[in-house]
């Protein structure tokens, strides 16, 4: 960095001009006076100048210091391109090489060169050749190179391992009953993972609670976000116990659940009592009511398996109790709205082996049921 650059940097190209216009002015008004004089006695010099002396000395040592102390920056390409040369012995052949131009290879050795302050070749019009500089410094930068090439081995090891902490969240109802046992297997399979569980129907904050990923249900609203697909076609499922059908009756269509006690769900401040259907006659909603509401997806289904009432669950949550005929399902399932199971991550640099095993993992256990 030269002088002037420097002394810009410290005093701001603005301020700078400002006080070389001050000076100007005040060098003209001076002149102007020393011609105008009809004695001996010189023109004063200008307050202005006067004023100018101080600052411009101290700000003129300040810019020397930085031009000592600034130093300039090496590219690691321009290491690249010098010892690609060294060892091809010529631009040209070093620019095939790294499939850039003969000129592009030129500048970065002369830019390393001027970041040095030697000359690494000696040139001529038959031949280039490594100056005694350059001979000092080719394995300097030899291990330099090869320095950055094993870190970046050793974060492609980091990254490949499944293995490390893992900070997951999942709805209690599925949570609970269904993926409680396949991620014990995941753990057996893959021992190195240290898992911390976070179970709450409530949607989570990755970023708030530095989670590696959450499994939702629904389409994901935030694009930020990555969605991972691991049961797409789900869909909800009216259903009730055998014992509550035969007390009330089985209802005929969606409109008839108003008649029925609906066990509700409720996810921060809003109440999920409008039930909506895809029917044969088209979309259809229903407002329905009941006597027990409950923040826990997994205590609205054992509500439903006691016989207190119509829930209208993902299938994923009650599809152990349809098999075993705790529960029955009232209307066909594709009367049921969209449910699709994700794993949602806050994004792409998360997606690590460990995320990525257990999402292969799960999404192969959804298949099979």
């Amino acid at each position: 960095m030269d002088r002037q650059k420097a002394l810009h940097w410290c005093c701001g190209a603005s301020k700078l001009d400002r006080i070389g216009q001050s000076a100007s002015e005040a060098a003209r008004r001076g002149r102007r006076a020393a011609r105008g004089a009809t004695g001996a006695t010189p023109a004063r010099r200008s307050p202005a100048v006067q004023g100018l002396r101080f600052p411009l000395r101290c700000n003129a040592q300040r810019a020397d210091l930085l031009a000592v102390n600034v130093k300039k920056i090496i590219r690691i390409d321009d290491l690249q391109v010098f010892v690609t040369t060294a060892e091809a012995g010529s631009f040209s052949a070093a620019a095939r090489l790294l499939d850039i131009s003969p000129a592009l290879a030129s500048g970065a050795v002369q830019r390393l060169e001027g970041c040095l302050g030697v000359r690494l070749f000696v040139r001529s019009t038959r031949r280039l050749r490594l100056s005694d500089d350059g001979q000092r410094y080719l394995p300097h930068a030899v291990a330099a190179l090869e320095t950055l090439e094993n870190g970046e081995l050793a974060l492609t090891e980091g990254r490949d391992e499944i293995s490390g902490t893992l900070r997951l969240s999942m709805p209690s109802d599925i949570g609970r009953n269904l993926l409680l046992p396949w991620l014990d297997e995941f753990q057996r399979r893959h021992p190195g993972v240290l898992l911390q569980l976070r179970v709450s129907d409530q949607v989570a904050d990755l970023f708030g609670e530095h989670l590696d990923a959450s499994i939702r249900y629904g389409q994901l609203a935030d694009s930020s976000l990555v969605s991972l697909a691991l049961a797409p076609a789900n869909r909800r499922t009216v259903c009730a116990a055998p014992a509550y059908l035969a007390r009330h009756g089985l209802p005929e269509s969606p409109g008839a659940l108003s008649e029925h006690n609906c066990l509700r769900y409720v996810m921060g401040e809003q109440t999920f009592e409008r039930w909506s259907f895809q029917t044969p006659a088209g979309p259809t909603t229903v407002q329905v009511t009941g006597d027990r509401i409950s923040d826990d997806a997994d205590i609205v289904r054992r509500w439903a398996v006691s016989g207190f009432g119509i829930a209208y669950k993902s299938r994923l949550d009650v599809l152990d109790d349809i098999r075993s005929g705790r529960l029955v399902e009232i209307f066909p399932p594709e009367y049921g709205q969209p449910a699709p199971l994700q794993l949602v991550c806050p994004h792409r640099a998360s997606l690590r082996p460990a995320v990525q095993a257990l999402r292969a993992f799960l999404a192969g256990h959804f298949e099979r049921l």
